[in-house]
């Protein structure tokens, strides 16, 4: 068990990566980690976590006979975020509940910032009206080659809208995760995805191992 101090918010680590990377797996390890370790905390994901927020989701993931704007899907991703951080995320920090979760604000910087080319400015602007001060303390990169994933993906089942994108698309979201990794390395963990299952374990317990360590002697 863990001793972390009482009385103190909770800890948001965020999971991150393109499709296949291993998001749900990795999920896995960390909550049987905090479980053993005696630590409250939820699994949510994005976009989703509440009933409003999941059906946004289905609107972004659905394929649409209409070509959905690029600057229309950057609301609906920050509408269902208003509405998960507000009725989920915050009030589960507030009360000292860790909170996992299934990508955040990096995906939106990754996907519609360096995917869709939209200006960082406007993810920006939103990230800040909605989210306030709001940040992961601990976000895992997941990365691996976009073919490697893409080909992990299908081998799942039938492709939502955006995991039927173009590869160049793909790519422009690797890397602009890795640039979001370079410009805040205090807080974001790349892992290397294409290792072992247990080498990936090891490097996620890791990261998480380092923060509940962090919590529990901030000398």
């Amino acid at each position: 068990m863990v001793n972390l101090p009482n009385g103190k918010s909770g800890k948001f680590i965020t999971i991150e990566g393109i499709e296949g990377v291993g998001k749900s797996t990795n999920i896995r390890f960390i909550r049987d980690y905090l479980e053993n370790a005696k630590i409250e905390h939820i699994q949510t994901r994005e976009p989703g976590g509440t009933k409003i927020a999941e059906c946004i989701r289905g609107l972004l993931l659905e394929e649409h006979q209409e070509a959905m704007d690029s600057t229309a899907e950057l609301l609906l991703v920050f509408a269902a975020r208003a509405q998960h951080v507000n009725t989920v995320i915050r009030p589960a920090l507030d009360r000292g509940c860790w909170v996992v979760c299934d990508r955040f604000t990096d995906a939106t910087y990754a996907y519609q910032g360096g995917g869709r080319l939209l200006d960082s400015s406007k993810i920006a602007l939103l990230e800040s009206m909605v989210q306030n001060s709001l940040r992961p303390d601990l976000t895992l990169i997941l990365d691996l080659d976009p073919v490697r994933g893409l080909q992990r993906a299908s081998d799942r089942g039938e492709l939502d809208r955006f995991e039927k994108e173009r590869l160049d698309f793909f790519q422009r979201v690797r890397s602009s995760y890795l640039q979001i990794a370079a410009g805040e390395p205090a807080r974001c963990k790349v892992i290397d995805a294409s290792l072992s299952i247990d080498e990936v374990r090891a490097a996620t317990l890791g990261a998480v191992t380092a923060l509940c360590d962090q919590v529990a002697d901030p000398q």
